[in-house]
């Protein structure tokens, strides 16, 4: 997602009403009651009028409670509530898997069933889906004139020096990127093998995803890692920019399952506030314009949308094989694997 994931930005919602405040590492904690704290993984607050923005102001709306947000990467939200352990700050977490896993794995969020949650697949006592999205890869539609079909292709001379995708184990797509590798080649030794390769092309590290479509705007980058949901925003202040899925070996186009996750802070200082604000956002009414406002697709299984975004999503996925990880194996396993990706790579 934008920025994904370790650049943070604050902002405080009241009414509508957006602020900007300061850096992610200078947040008060807003022990108030009039308040509720958000740290999120960016993406949903991308573009004027995003869900975020939409939503956080009608939520104060009815409730008359301010929304502090917080943004910063999928991985570094986390990192930011471990520090916070012992005095949260946050009462309301949003992330990505693997992260939402490790959120939970830690302690670092408390049990909470939404009501919301007999209307959603996929959740556990401590965190629900909040918004349903996919891996992609972007490239420059006016540079390059064809998607690249396949993994094997990014290996062309002519992308050297302009490939990049975000860092495994910082970024949530990133994080992706690495999985998606090793299940398209079949096995981790043959994935860490062309990403070894890969490098001879590739930028170098990146802890932003988001940040990645504008360099490929302007033909910087020739070919980025992204996800539909944030892209499909951002293509509309990016002109040039074209989502795509490379094939593997065996010719299939895969994406994998990335759904933005939410989940309530153990110790949170303002928790009835954030199950107020999970409710809202889980809400039939809240779902019914995730497609519509921000290209995502909705967690409830009696929301289905009808609008041009929500087709647009299908249309641009269609052929391309859904991969779902499990994501605790993935967690169990991310240190070494990230480790691994660090070796092949020199990164």
């Amino acid at each position: 997602m934008k920025n994904d994931r370790m650049h943070g930005k604050i902002t405080v919602l009241v009414a509508g009403v957006v602020c900007a405040l300061a850096s992610m590492a200078a947040v008060p904690a807003w022990a108030d009651a009039g308040v509720v704290t958000v740290y999120s993984a960016d993406g949903l607050h991308d573009g004027k009028g995003s869900w975020y923005e939409t939503q956080f102001a009608e939520f104060t709306k009815e409730t008359g409670i301010k929304v502090q947000y917080v943004e910063g990467g999928s991985g570094g939200v986390v990192e930011r509530l471990t520090k916070e352990k012992s005095n949260p700050q946050a009462d309301v977490l949003v992330t990505l898997p693997p992260f939402i896993q490790r959120a939970q794995a830690q302690g670092l969020l408390q049990k909470f069933h939404p009501k919301a949650a007999a209307h959603i697949e996929g959740g556990s006592d401590s965190y629900q889906p909040l918004v349903y999205n996919y891996t992609n890869f972007i490239y420059n539609a006016a540079a390059v004139k064809q998607a690249p079909k396949s993994f094997a292709d990014l290996l062309d001379p002519k992308f050297k020096g302009k490939i990049q995708y975000s860092t495994p184990g910082q970024a949530g797509d990133g994080t992706a990127v690495m999985l998606l590798v090793n299940h398209a080649f079949g096995g981790k030794d043959a994935g860490f093998e062309f990403m070894k390769k890969l490098q001879d092309n590739n930028v170098g590290p990146s802890a932003s995803t988001g940040k990645l479509t504008a360099l490929v705007n302007k033909s910087e980058l020739f070919v980025a890692n992204g996800d539909l949901q944030m892209n499909m925003v951002q293509m509309k202040d990016n002109p040039n920019i074209r989502v795509f899925w490379p094939a593997g070996p065996d010719g299939v186009r895969t994406a994998l399952s990335l759904p933005y996750y939410v989940g309530l802070v153990t110790g949170a200082p303002d928790s009835n506030n954030g199950k107020k604000l999970i409710e809202f956002l889980l809400s039939r009414k809240a779902q019914s314009t995730v497609s519509s406002v921000a290209y995502g697709l909705p967690v409830r299984k009696d929301v289905t949308p009808t609008d041009a975004n929500y087709k647009s999503f299908h249309e641009a996925m269609h052929g391309v094989k859904i991969w779902t990880p499990d994501w605790n194996v993935v967690l169990q396993e991310l240190p070494a694997d990230v480790a691994r990706w660090r070796q092949v790579t020199g990164s």
